[in-house]
């Protein structure tokens, strides 16, 4: 059968409307590609906005572990300080003074002993931790071998060490007698010696 004009117009109005249509589908789908990359740019704003805030409550707890570790530091130690009055007593080492936080300055380098127990023939050297690990007492140990370069006037003095820990990591008990220093241990509410006694201190030169 011929195709006619009208058939022809026919045909010509129906790709009219069948690529009005694929507009009408493009425009749209347009639109929601454009909706959606609008939520994804908020989603990415909450997320940046998300991250600086757990970014400022992460300093602000650091700071406030920060303050808090040095008071329980502190508290340590003033726990340990009065108990060396004694406790070394019962050793054999008589106790004349205790200082606490002692600092000294060396050509740009400082020394700081948290507890420093003396009397006429010792010197005792305290570090002092909640929790005490071998790392400490290795970098303690270090300390007590520059100690007389910080200390020139005990050099007539025996240098003794002393480790102290309300809790100890698995083995720094053992690590630190086997190194030749004092163990002191929370008992309660005092500070007790866990060295037996047949536990010879090292003499630090």
């Amino acid at each position: 059968m011929a195709t006619t004009a009208d058939d022809v117009w026919r045909l010509l109005a129906e790709l009219v409307e069948a690529q009005k249509e694929t507009d009408r589908k493009f425009q749209e789908t347009d639109r929601r590609f454009q909706e959606t990359d609008r939520q994804i740019q908020e989603t990415d704003r909450q997320i940046q906005a998300s991250t600086q805030n757990i970014e400022r409550v992460n300093r602000q707890l650091s700071q406030q572990l920060g303050a808090l570790g040095g008071k329980w530091g502190q508290f340590v130690e003033n726990l340990v300080a009065p108990a060396c009055k004694t406790i070394f007593l019962e050793r054999g080492i008589p106790v004349h003074q205790v200082s606490q936080r002692v600092k000294r300055f060396e050509q740009g380098d400082t020394l700081e002993i948290d507890v420093l127990v003396q009397n006429q023939q010792h010197v005792l050297a305290v570090e002092v931790k909640s929790t005490l690990g071998v790392e400490d007492i290795q970098a303690f140990m270090e300390d007590l071998g520059r100690f007389h370069q910080f200390f020139p006037e005990q050099a007539g003095r025996q240098l003794y060490g002393a480790v102290a820990g309300i809790t100890f990591d698995p083995g720094a008990d053992r690590y630190a007698y086997r190194q030749g220093l004092f163990v002191l241990a929370q008992a309660g509410d005092a500070m007790t010696i866990l060295n037996d006694a047949a536990f010879e201190p090292k003499v630090w030169l």
